[in-house]
């Protein structure tokens, strides 16, 4: 019965939190609705007996959301200062979500100790003696290493395909010269200036 109902517990939170992502106006909401849902669906993978995927689903996912936020700050116009002037409007919202948080960790938990459901078996075989990490890395190296080592093979063409597209000669971008800065001196690169008082800088 616990089953049932951390189920359609999480799963109503993964897609209200993510309905929510996309009409959410500032950006800064909707990275932590996002946050909600990968939280929840690592709670799915839990029922699933994927203890696996869903810390990869909290550590990574979840990592690389907080990455997103710092580009969100630095690309877009946002006034802080007015997000925060609403700071203790927003703290009972922030508290509610931080006891649900805390009440679905322990649920989970408590899951994971009560045993995977019958479904864990389909989506992560696993036996009595061997764990779902094991037996995931076992079918990854085993029967699906030519597809594990093709997901890799595209990585690296998608990983070098970017270097090459930002280090291209293009018009009115200036590229960088690795030598002449190794072999610029510090006398060069810095000049001392008795500045007089009332006088501008000059460059």
């Amino acid at each position: 019965m616990i089953h049932v109902l951390a189920f359609y517990l999480f799963a109503t939170v993964v897609i209200a939190s993510g309905a929510m992502t996309i009409f959410s106006r500032n950006p800064v909401h909707s990275v932590l609705w996002l946050i909600l849902a990968f939280f929840n669906a690592a709670g799915l993978m839990i029922l699933l007996g994927a203890e696996f995927i869903a810390m990869l689903l909290v550590i990574v996912y979840v990592g690389a959301v907080a990455v997103l936020f710092m580009f969100v700050v630095m690309m877009l116009d946002i006034d802080f200062a007015e997000l925060r002037a609403g700071f203790v409007n927003y703290l009972p919202f922030g508290l509610a979500i931080a006891v649900i948080l805390l009440a679905e960790i322990v649920l989970g938990v408590g899951i994971w100790s009560a045993g995977p459901v019958e479904l864990a078996q389909r989506a992560a075989p696993a036996t009595a003696d061997v764990s779902n990490i094991q037996a995931i890395g076992a079918l990854l190296y085993t029967r699906y290493i030519f597809l594990f080592e093709a997901a890799g093979l595209v990585l690296l063409v998608a990983m070098v395909g970017a270097i090459v597209l930002t280090h291209r000669a293009r018009g009115g971008v200036r590229g960088q010269n690795i030598d002449k800065q190794n072999r610029r001196r510090p006398q060069d690169a810095v000049r001392n200036v008795n500045q007089p008082v009332g006088q501008g800088v000059e460059l």
